[in-house]
């Protein structure tokens, strides 16, 4: 199916960046297609000042997640979450959409119980960036009609779902980097230090300690970009300045893309949407999986690269200063070892992911009107 609809696709998604750059991704692609898009999403959302959908219809939903709280606060978030659903309903009825993307998280919740309660629904797709099935999909995976995945492998799938494996959708300037080529550092290595939404503040204090612990033939021809909570900035600043190390510090880089370009090797937290940008850009990088992530996600993640040889997993414990260090100059002496684990990185990669789910969308659709016929 091409061209435009009648009837709207909402896009339900909200939360951190590694559920609401996917839905960014795929609303790009979809809005090429022709598409009207509207966005539901909850309160503290990146949608409000997303380029992506400036200008287009958003609604805020109400709901509140339930997991890992007090018998108090679940109690508030169910009332909340019902609230959610009967607001959600209203504007789903009065839309007529075609169909419901949710991308997970307790935001998307809301509009797919909503969607269900309609006479003759929409369309329901799910997405799952993680290698891990998140809880709110694992709930929601019964009531949707197809569920899409980011991992050929992710885990927990109830066994009944029907799925699709898709890929992770990345965000234009992203995608061009599947055309781009690995370049061996030289002279000059350039490390690209990325703290995921949340940022990371084990980065801060362990980074600049490991690269004081390299043979200074190697430190001196080093480069640092490092995404730094604006709290830790000024004593990750005086450390760089004090081994002479070129450092660039910020809480946030909106060029991402070029950042990537540029690095011969990358340390990251382990989110689905950085190991597929890491995958569509072909650099390898040292990942750390955020300790006491929801189901352990970001390890699963993390593996998917290391295991076909494009990325080398450090759990946090053992993510020292000595430890990095060790790391850091057997690879940054070894060129040609990190130009293999560039390829093989790439070899991972779903560069199409967003014209795959918005393939799946709109089979969907164009089957959903046949059924209801």
């Amino acid at each position: 199916m091409r061209g435009p609809t009648v009837k709207p696709i909402v896009i339900a998604a909200g939360g951190t960046g590694g559920h609401f750059f996917p839905a960014e991704a795929l609303t790009a692609e979809l809005v090429a297609r022709g598409h009207r898009i509207v966005l539901m999403t909850d309160a503290r959302s990146a949608g409000q000042s997303s380029a992506t959908f400036a200008g287009r219809e958003q609604y805020v939903i109400h709901g509140a997640g339930i997991a890992g709280r007090g018998i108090w606060r679940a109690t508030k978030a169910i009332g909340s979450l019902t609230a959610g659903i009967a607001q959600a309903r209203a504007i789903l009825s009065r839309l007529g959409a075609g169909s419901v993307v949710g991308f997970g998280g307790y935001p998307c919740v809301a509009p797919i119980l909503a969607a269900r309660l309609l006479r003759h629904h929409p369309a329901l797709i799910l997405h799952e960036q993680n290698a891990v099935l998140g809880r709110a999909n694992r709930f929601l995976a019964g009531r949707a009609d197809i569920l899409a995945l980011g991992f050929a492998a992710t885990q927990r799938v109830p066994a009944a779902t029907r799925t699709e494996i898709t890929g992770n959708p990345v965000r234009p300037p992203i995608m061009a980097l599947s055309q781009t080529t690995y370049t061996a550092a030289t002279d000059h290595i350039s490390l690209l230090v990325l703290g995921g939404s949340l940022g990371a503040r084990i980065f801060s204090d362990v980074v600049p300690d490991a690269l004081r612990l390299l043979p200074q033939s190697l430190s001196a021809r080093l480069s640092v970009v490092q995404q730094t909570r604006a709290e830790d900035l000024e004593r990750v600043k005086a450390a760089y300045a004090a081994q002479g190390i070129d450092a660039q510090l910020s809480p946030f880089f909106p060029d991402v893309a070029a950042r990537l370009a540029a690095a011969h090797l990358v340390i990251a937290r382990a989110g689905a949407s950085t190991v597929a940008e890491l995958a569509v850009a072909g650099r390898p990088s040292i990942l750390v999986p955020l300790p006491g992530a929801i189901d352990d996600h970001q390890s699963a993640n993390a593996s998917a690269l290391a295991d076909a040889g494009g990325a080398w997993l450090m759990p946090q414990p053992r993510f020292t200063p000595a430890a990095l260090a060790e790391q850091l100059a057997t690879l940054l002496a070894d060129p040609k070892r990190l130009a293999k684990a560039a390829i093989d990185a790439r070899s991972q990669a779903r560069a199409d992911a967003s014209a795959r789910l918005a393939d799946l969308v709109e089979a969907r659709i164009a089957a959903h009107g046949t059924e209801r016929v």
